[in-house]
Formats: C-alpha cells, structure tokens, sequence
C-alpha cells in the first residue's frame, strides 16, 4: 500500500463520482491494485488529517491512517457498497486510534498548529495566521467537551457530511447539528476579546 503524504489539506470534494466510486470499490475487491489506489488516493489525507486533529501527533496519525487502510484492504472484498463507505472507514480510523491511545495510556499531544491552520480556513492559511491566533484556537478547541470536539474534527478535518458523521458516531443527525452549532458559537465566543462562549 502506498505511505500516506503528510500534508494537511482536506478536501471536502470526493474525487470520484458514485458511479466511479462503486467500480472502484468492487474492482478492489476483487484485487484490483490500481483500483485500491484510487481509493487510497482519495481518502488517505482527510483521513491522515482527522488523525492528526485528533491526536495532534504527525508520527501518530500517519501510523493509524496506515493500518486503518490495512484493515479495510483485508474486509473490503466483504463490504457491499450502499452509499457508506466514508462513513465506515472514518468509523475504522476513529476505533483504531481509540484503541491506539488507549494501548499507549497517555494524553494527546497539543494539536500542531499546522492543523489548526485549516480550521482557521483556506484564506486565512493563505495569509500565515499569527502563532497568537492559532495558539487561542488550540486553548478554544481544548475548552470543548471531547464530543463537541469529535465532531468538529469529523467536519472540518475529516470533511464529513453531517450525517455521515452521525453514521460514524452512531447519534441522530438532529443531536451532530445541535453539538456542531453549539461547538462553533463556543470557539467564536472563546476566539472573541471580551467574547462570551456561552453553553
């Protein structure tokens, strides 16, 4: 399987249209190696960069990313695609670092402010946000419970749509909007000089 680039770009746009995707995935099932990356290429940095969103740690990330693909190469050839397959490999990636941190007993690292540089948005990357700017959205992102947190990684990192991401944690779609909503008001509010974050 090919290594994962360690870049922090996520795209919110899936290359490959559904048709496209379904015969890619069925066509990798059945062994197909250029198949397989085409799918490797689509999803490995949105999921390299969830990882590194949630953990904070490059070495980590690419790590779990690699053997998140290592697990779906081997139950791929029994996943029937119905329109999921995001969905089920964030899921995978999610319970693999889950376990992963677990296993090491110890805190996430801070998140590197590469990563936080894409929340911040594409323009404002662009123009290099000042350590300060990016340093308050680090102290912000840690003030949000870890499931408010989850879904603004799952979004913003791992370019999910908001019911994707209620797949991938198993809550209504209802419940990932109102968290998402309060989540970003929060930020907005710690983000603000003199802000009230609110509840």
């Amino acid at each position: 399987m090919p290594r994962i680039p360690r870049k922090h770009g996520c795209s919110m746009t899936d290359p490959l249209d559904r048709e496209s995707f379904q015969q890619a995935v069925q066509r990798a099932a059945q062994g197909d190696e250029i198949a397989w990356r085409t799918i490797v290429d689509a999803y490995s940095r949105r999921v390299f960069g969830l990882l590194r969103a949630q953990c904070g740690n490059s070495d980590l990330a690419e790590e779990i990313t690699q053997s998140t693909f290592c697990t779906i190469v081997t139950k791929i050839g029994s996943y029937t695609e119905t329109g999921k397959f995001e969905s089920w490999l964030f899921r995978i990636a999610m319970n693999r670092l889950r376990d992963e941190m677990r296993r090491r007993k110890r805190q996430a690292r801070p998140v590197e402010e590469e990563t936080l540089s894409g929340l911040v948005g594409p323009a404002a990357e662009a123009e290099a946000p000042p350590s300060v700017e990016l340093a308050q959205l680090r102290r912000a992102l840690e003030q949000l419970s870890e499931a408010d947190r989850k879904i603004v990684h799952l979004r913003h990192f791992g370019g999910l749509s908001f019911k994707q991401i209620a797949d991938v944690l198993d809550q209504p779609l209802g419940t990932v909007l109102a968290r998402q909503h309060r989540a970003l008001k929060k930020l907005k509010g710690l983000m603000t000089p003199d802000g009230d974050a609110g509840e």
